[in-house]
């Protein structure tokens, strides 16, 4: 019997959620034919009312009624702009709750962890959402290990990916589950995508902004951002906050959750992201500038950071 893949939409889903993943489900029922074996899977997409719903992207997509949870192998649940109107819905919230008593796969993409996160299906499991939203998921749900940088996670019966592009990457891991790493790969190919994608998301987000209890040390912030190439020792910077350094390691960490020597680096592997992307400057040249001295020093920050190399970021992101 061919699988059972119900992707839940909602009006305001982001199309690419909902149509990525059931490309690949599509995909692998295409080669599958091809290959004279009967089709793996049953994709569906479905809504708490039946009928065309309409994506934030003004496409109209058909869905069927919810089914009974003993029908549904996979529950795909797809994120966008309407998931937290969605996550106040009782009957939504309690159908969840039910397929989750059941032997069901439950699956969400991008923001569609908010709604899995409202049932509590996320209670005390690792699960990851789009890098944006994720410092919002931790707060909202602070029973849920939110990982920031993970492409997708899976935790027992229960997997989450980053966002957009990422429910691709879900669809091809649980395609690998389902039917081995050949079949997987071979949808990928056909796909012209990465069958796993290297690095984290982090590469792909734009600088984080500090704690608001960092505002403090806002005026040390902008100096280290100007005088990265400069030796930034504990000694010098408790000096330019006027501190001992006894206290101002104590407060810093207290005002921004990291130390002062974490800071740097995560200084100075944005400025050199700016870098690498928005110039050609040699890597050993701005290895230098950013305070790195050597380009090893300035990858093994990069892989601490972000989880690729300056040379894969600059070949992804470069813009000159």
């Amino acid at each position: 019997m061919p699988r059972s893949v119900a992707v839940l939409i909602f009006p305001g889903v982001q199309l690419l959620d909902a149509a990525g993943p059931l490309q690949v489900f599509a995909t692998a029922n295409d080669q599958a034919r091809a290959a004279g074996r009967p089709p793996p899977y049953r994709p569906q997409l479905v809504a708490a009312t039946a009928g065309l719903i309409a994506s934030s992207a003004g496409v109209g997509l058909a869905a069927a009624s919810l089914p009974r949870p003993d029908r549904i192998d996979t529950l795909l649940v797809a994120g966008g702009p309407g998931i937290h109107a969605l996550a106040e819905d009782a009957r939504m919230l309690a159908w969840l709750r039910r397929a989750a008593l059941r032997p069901v796969r439950i699956v969400s993409v991008c923001t569609g962890a908010f709604l899995l996160a409202a049932a509590g299906l996320l209670d005390g499991r690792r699960a990851t959402t789009h890098w944006q939203r994720a410092a919002e998921l931790a707060a909202r749900y602070p029973a849920v290990r939110v990982d920031p940088d993970a492409i997708h996670v899976r935790d027992g019966a229960v997997w989450t990916s980053a966002g957009v592009t990422a429910g691709i990457d879900l669809a091809l891991a649980l395609l690998t589950q389902d039917l081995g790493a050949d079949a997987s790969l071979a949808v990928a190919r056909h796909l012209v995508v990465f069958n796993r994608r290297p690095g984290g998301q982090s590469q792909f987000s734009a600088e984080a902004p500090l704690p608001q209890t960092a505002a403090p040390f806002a005026a040390l912030h902008g100096w280290m951002a100007r005088n990265l190439a400069r030796p930034l020792t504990l000694d010098l910077l408790a000096r330019q906050a006027g501190m001992s350094e006894r206290s101002f390691l104590r407060h810093y960490r207290a005002a921004t959750g990291m130390t002062p020597a974490r800071m740097v680096e995560r200084l100075r592997v944005e400025a050199a992201r700016r870098a690498l992307a928005e110039t050609r400057a040699p890597a050993k040249a701005i290895a230098r500038r950013c305070g790195f001295g050597t380009e090893e020093t300035m990858r093994r920050s990069f892989l601490r950071q972000i989880a690729v190399p300056p040379a894969a970021y600059r070949a992804r992101f470069a813009t000159v």
